[in-house]
């Protein structure tokens, strides 16, 4: 009995000396999670800041550019350069802002369609490109602040009416060209930027 008693003291007094090893243990490891969790929202707080800046400074450039885009749009001294152009059947093709664009300078008119990289096409740079006079131009704005600028264009290569839609806020803008000896209409999404600022190719004219 003696030794029974003696036994149990002596792992009683095992435990005894274990517990503190094993709570300190368990707090170390709480502690350590605890740490990792407040760097991790750190980092977070971190990158929410850096994404709002991010955010702020893209709305601005956004802005500029917009504001740019107006005052070119109306001087009637831009380049819509076009990302995609959506033909008469509905086939949207995306396309290089280079070859494909509208361009406006003064009084005269650029249309420019090479949705091809392959083939040079009637203008050497993988489609059409024709030029004219402008006429009957008009400048509106819509209630919601976005602008709309129309013209005729006439030349040897074309007969057409464009009309350019700026969309608010930014210099994102969309066109649509309504040749008036046929109904291929084509219509062009991109860009506008300031003539001066382009960088387009200009092919051969018909």
């Amino acid at each position: 009995m003696k030794r029974i008693l003696l036994t149990l003291m002596v792992a009683v007094a095992g435990l005894s000396v274990m517990a503190p090893d094993t709570y300190a243990q368990s707090n170390a490891r709480a502690d350590k999670r605890q740490k990792e969790m407040d760097a991790w929202h750190q980092d977070m707080a971190k990158f929410r800041a850096r994404l709002d800046k991010d955010r702020q400074l893209n709305a601005l450039a956004d802005s500029l550019a917009g504001v740019q885009a107006d005052a070119a749009l109306r001087n009637q001294d831009f380049v819509l350069e076009a990302n995609n152009v959506t033909f008469r059947n509905g086939m949207t093709t995306f396309v290089n802002s280079s070859t494909n664009f509208i361009s406006v300078k003064g009084n005269r008119a650029v249309v420019q369609i090479s949705p091809s990289n392959f083939a040079s096409g009637p203008n050497g740079v993988g489609g059409v490109t024709v030029d004219g006079m402008i006429s009957g131009t008009k400048v509106t704005t819509n209630k919601k602040g976005g602008t709309t600028l129309s013209f005729n264009v006439m030349g040897i290569g074309i007969n057409a009416q464009v009309e350019i839609y700026m969309y608010p806020g930014s210099n994102s803008a969309s066109a649509t060209v309504y040749p008036n000896f046929n109904s291929n209409t084509v219509w062009l999404q991109g860009n506008i930027v300031p003539y001066e600022n382009s960088n387009v190719i200009e092919g051969s004219s018909l």
